[in-house]
């Protein structure tokens, strides 16, 4: 019998956007408590056009891509409630100068302190929590996945039109997100102590005002015992969440076994790590992304390709390769979320056009 899986649970952010404009609505506390009287507890984001949901955790991605259709389904209505449509866009097509921050001590307190940044926000990713034995397994994971993150930024890259524009990025949101002086690519760690050294002097320099501010794109989760990953936009569908999740599901399992069985990690220096994430978020799946071994640029589809073979053996081993390969082969034809954004922008250059595109790609397959 073959060994179960790793759990996973997937936290997705959304956009709430007034349904006629597009423009983001501050309601996110309205639809929150909707939301609790069905049973689903929002999570209240930076800014107050935002709410977050969480899945339950899984072990099978049938159940969890079950889970993602239920809530997207349920948390879509509580916002038609209240007058807004739940976007999952990473950032918002339509957009003001500026967003009103969320009326929380934490927000009001990083809004004092990082100024602009807070109301430039509006950002929306995709977090997936994969279970592990231990904190310092967290850790050393991370160095394993670093290699195949801009991968995964190209796959779910969607945020091309930002201010009814081209920003001729795949994922504007990587862009602006890497302004944060916490985020970005996940630096190399020796250990946990390693980790905890840096947390430590990045909490002196003022840099992050508390350890929910470590913003890395894979961090051991301060809640949970998993490693959290979080490079990704959040996916158009609730299908390409899915296929995320199940590829950073399988990433974990093959990081697992290269530290059960003492094999090093791939020296990736920070330099190239960073090439690789500019050039993932600036052609996403259409164009060239930057292998990280070799330092070579290939279509972003053969590093998509080499990944996939890569986890072949966890796949096989969670049952999941079947829907990992029929599933990347419908977003490489039918395109990611910039690519649909693009396509719907330049047939009349009308950004409502966009968001019509976005709200129907949110809730496909869900009901």
């Amino acid at each position: 019998m073959a060994a179960v899986p790793p759990s996973v649970g997937v936290e997705e952010e959304f956009l709430l956007a007034d349904p006629i404009t597009g423009a983001p609505s501050p309601r996110n506390v309205e639809v929150a408590a909707a939301a609790a009287d069905v049973g689903i507890d929002l999570q209240l984001e930076l800014t107050r056009c935002q709410v977050e949901t969480n899945t339950d955790v899984h072990t099978r991605t049938p159940e969890l891509l079950d889970n993602l259709r239920r809530l997207r389904r349920s948390v879509a209505n509580c916002a038609e409630k209240h007058g807004a449509r739940l976007l999952a866009v990473a950032v918002p097509p339509a957009t003001p100068e500026t967003f009103p921050v969320t009326d929380t001590p934490r927000y009001q307190r990083i809004e004092h302190n990082f100024g602009m940044l807070a109301h430039e926000q509006g950002l929306c990713g995709c977090h997936v929590h994969v279970g592990v034995p231990s904190r310092e397994i967290a850790v050393r994971v991370g160095n394993y996945l670093r290699p195949w993150l801009p991968v995964l930024l190209s796959l779910t890259a969607n945020s091309a039109v930002y201010r009814a524009t081209d920003t001729g990025y795949a994922s504007w949101r990587s862009i602006q997100w890497r302004r944060w002086p916490s985020a970005g690519p996940p630096p190399f760690f020796d250990s946990e102590a390693d980790y905890d050294d840096m947390v430590r002097m990045m909490l002196a320099s003022g840099s992050i005002l508390d350890k929910a501010m470590v913003y890395w794109d894979v961090r051991p989760s301060a809640t949970y015992p998993t490693v959290e990953v979080r490079v990704s936009d959040v996916p158009a569908t609730v299908e390409e969440t899915a296929l995320l999740a199940t590829l950073i599901r399988a990433a974990v399992v093959m990081a697992n076994t290269a530290i059960h069985d003492r094999l090093p990690p791939p020296p990736v220096p920070a330099e190239v790590l960073r090439a690789a994430y500019w050039r993932a978020a600036r052609s996403g799946l259409d164009g060239d992304g930057l292998d990280t071994i070799s330092g070579r640029a290939f279509p972003a589809r053969t590093l998509l390709a080499a990944l996939v073979d890569y986890l072949t053996p966890a796949l096989e081993q969670s049952g999941d390769r079947q829907f990992v390969v029929d599933t990347v082969d419908a977003v490489l034809a039918r395109g990611n979320g910039a690519r649909r954004q693009r396509a719907a922008l330049y047939v009349h250059n009308d950004v409502t056009d966009v968001i019509d595109v976005v709200a129907a790609a949110t809730l496909e397959g869900c009901y």
